[in-house]
């Protein structure tokens, strides 16, 4: 029957052809597709946490949900020095949060102010990168205050003038202190850029009292996707009243609205290949029907229906055979290649920060599992798309067949 079905396939040239096509363009649009899909996901994701969070944060159980002074981190030291013995972390930081009136001499906003160790977090986040105007925090020791646009624009004031700061210590005594504004940060968020300001940890430290404390450690891994394996061998350094959170329970939102624009994209692709899958079924049906003399006669000399599944069978698994071994490698070679130079949308860098920090790049992911089980389905679909042929030339008796016209 193999021998056989190759025979036809060469004597049906232009059916051949066709069916070969048709599963090597649908082949080749799947895999790139996912892999942009996946790719731009994966881009959204690093943005994202890129910007202010990190990959897993630390936190004193309650934290969270509750906030307030009484849920602290007490002693960072020790706890840094467990995840110096972790693999897969990349890199720390401890930043301590805090709450307050910030003033300049007309104005007033109630916001965030963080202390953050200025090369730690240059390392971790975005915020150095988002710079609009004046500079980034030093290492030095002083009163620099680092905030958003918005809430710059809210103060009315100018780079280097002070702004004064009222709120309470770690200890909830009262702290105030005279800033002074040395630069400013656009991440595209109107929440952050509206409300969040930073100042050198060590001059935050003297000022609220929090030295050796932090609200929570921020912590930035190798590998994303191994995220939960460190958070859990994080989470057995800690103490009981410790926890250690990933990414995915941080941003829940953004993880539901991935979610969403996969279930849509992988929607619209199935309406790809459900087309697809009728045209190529169409194509073999019209094929099988213009061949019923020719399987009676084969059914005439003891041809049985098995054989006829098997021929047929053995003829969708050539032609898919070879797209596939085309496609696959040509796709694959495309995903890498995109994974390694990402598509860059020219012009568009400028338009992108409007809307927050994230890479004018398109990055593909190159996934050799992914594009395995995109093969997959395409086998699938050619098989499944053979069994109505199959079932409407095997319900001939051989010498209606002969007989058909």
């Amino acid at each position: 029957m193999f021998k056989l079905a190759w025979k036809n396939l060469l004597y049906y040239k232009a059916r051949s052809i066709t069916t070969i096509i048709l599963t090597f363009v649908a082949t080749l649009l799947f895999v790139v597709y996912v892999a942009m899909l996946d790719g731009s996901h994966n881009a959204m994701l690093e943005n994202a946490l890129k910007v202010y969070k990190g990959g897993i944060e630390i936190y004193t159980k309650g934290y969270r949900d509750e906030g307030g002074y009484e849920y602290l981190l007490s002693d960072v030291k020790t706890i840094e020095k467990k995840l110096d013995t972790i693999k897969g972390i990349k890199q720390y930081t401890a930043r301590f949060e805090t709450f307050g009136l910030l003033s300049s001499k007309e104005h007033s906003v109630a916001g965030m102010l963080a202390g953050v160790e200025p090369i730690k977090e240059a390392g971790m986040s975005q915020l150095k990168e988002a710079l609009v105007e004046g500079r980034f925090l030093s290492e030095q020791k002083s009163n620099c205050l680092y905030m958003g646009v918005d809430m710059f624009k809210k103060l009315h004031i100018t780079i280097g003038d002070e702004v004064s700061f009222i709120g309470s210590a770690s200890d909830n005594s009262f702290a105030a202190d005279i800033l002074k504004v040395c630069g400013t940060f656009k991440t595209g968020s109107f929440d952050f850029d509206s409300t969040a300001a930073f100042i050198n940890r060590a001059y935050f430290d003297d000022l609220m009292l929090t030295h050796n404390k932090a609200s929570y450690i921020n912590v930035q891994v190798e590998d994303l996707a191994r995220v939960e394996s460190i958070s859990k061998e994080i989470g057995k350094q800690l103490s009981e009243d410790q926890e250690s959170v990933t990414w995915k329970v941080m941003m829940k939102a953004m993880v539901e609205a991935m979610e969403v624009d996969s279930v849509f994209g992988y929607i619209s692709l199935s309406l790809f290949f459900v087309v697809i899958f009728f045209v190529i079924m169409i194509f073999g049906f019209i094929n099988v029907s213009s061949r019923v003399k020719e399987f009676g006669t084969l059914r005439s000399i003891g041809v049985t229906r098995a054989d006829v599944r098997r021929l047929l069978f053995y003829e969708i698994f050539i032609l898919s055979t070879i797209a596939l071994l085309v496609a696959t490698p040509l796709g694959g070679y495309i995903n890498y290649y995109y994974h390694l130079h990402p598509i860059i949308i020219e012009g568009m860098s400028e338009t992108y920060k409007d809307y927050g920090i994230v890479s004018d790049e398109m990055p593909f992911d190159f996934n050799i599992l992914t594009i395995s089980w995109n093969v997959a389905v395409i086998y699938w679909l050619n098989f499944l798309s053979i069994l109505y042929p199959i079932k409407y030339i095997n319900h001939f008796k051989p010498i209606e067949a002969v007989r058909h016209v």
